[in-house]
């Protein structure tokens, strides 16, 4: 189901609804770029595990209205906003690759009514982590992420151009980052079900502009409006110990700072295979039950 959501500044936010109606819910935030559609896990793993997951575009994003000079934190208003809509009090939330560091300002800023964190292939803070914020990125991050605070300008220009060919093309992205790749990214996304539904997600993402795009970007690369050491809630962070979009490193540092984080840095895996591990951490996120449990019900 997908309704909008309207935010107290008068913003409109598009989600989506997936799963069991009455199953506990987990709030997934998307990748940079990334939309509501996806990936996400299939509709019978959802139901069968009793998760009710809700998705949207981030401002700027897909059908969601722009949020001029937002920072990661303000996405905890906008989450309350949704929860709010659907008459939900709690909730977990999950967050993969630029979505993660999104997942965690919930989890910092909502004590109240966030149960459960979970953060895959994140970013950490870049002006917490210092000179080994950018050590094992791909060039192609370096550069964006270096132009984010030095040269927005350019930045901007460089993602309205990627966002027109994407949308002429919506597979191109794809191309675009395939240096970056590594095999195990390779044959995640050579996967055809995967590789659909991230074509579908990068379409919807720029389908009006690369405004959320940019947006995230800045973000991302500015302090983020929070401290990860403040969340007191479980935490899973996974990473796959061979990527090099957002690096292991982050995850570490990450871990080492949260209190209540459980860190799993998988070998032989990169970024893309978040997506295969998702289904687990969904249920986790969720049912509140252990790692071997949600491992079980998700079908891993």
């Amino acid at each position: 189901m997908i309704r909008t959501v309207r935010t107290p500044d008068g913003r409109r936010l598009a989600v989506c609804q997936r799963g069991d109606p009455d199953g506990a819910p987990v709030m997934l935030f998307h990748g940079t770029p990334g939309s509501r559609l996806g990936p996400v896990p299939r509709p019978m793993t959802l139901h069968a595990s009793g998760i009710r997951l809700l998705t949207f575009d981030r401002p700027g994003f897909g059908e969601s209205d722009r949020q001029p000079g937002r920072t990661v934190a303000s996405v905890a208003a906008d989450a309350c906003s949704i929860a709010d809509a659907l008459g939900i009090d709690r909730f977990a939330v999950l967050g993969r690759s630029g979505g993660g560091p999104h997942a965690l300002a919930c989890a910092a800023l909502l004590p109240e009514r966030v149960t459960r964190a979970a953060a895959m292939v994140a970013l950490a803070p870049r002006d917490a982590m210092g000179a080994e914020w950018f050590a094992g990125m791909t060039p192609g991050n370096v550069e964006a992420y270096t132009q984010a605070f030095a040269n927005p300008e350019a930045l901007r220009r460089v993602l309205d151009d990627r966002a027109a060919r994407m949308r002429a093309d919506p597979a191109s992205l794809l191309a675009n980052i395939d240096e970056g790749l590594e095999p195990t990214d390779r044959a995640v996304i050579g996967q055809a079900n995967i590789r659909h539904e991230l074509v579908a997600a990068y379409a919807a993402a720029v389908s009006r502009s690369a405004d959320g795009w940019y947006d995230d970007a800045l973000a991302l690369a500015a302090p983020w409006g929070f401290d990860p050491a403040d969340i007191r809630v479980p935490v899973y962070l996974w990473h796959g110990a061979e990527d090099r979009f957002s690096p292991v490193s982050h995850t570490r540092w990450l871990g080492e700072r949260i209190s209540r984080a459980t860190v799993d840095l998988e070998p032989r895996a990169s970024h893309f295979s978040a997506l295969l591990r998702m289904p687990q951490v969904i249920v986790w996120s969720g049912a509140r039950v252990s790692w071997d449990a949600a491992v079980a019900l998700g079908g891993g």
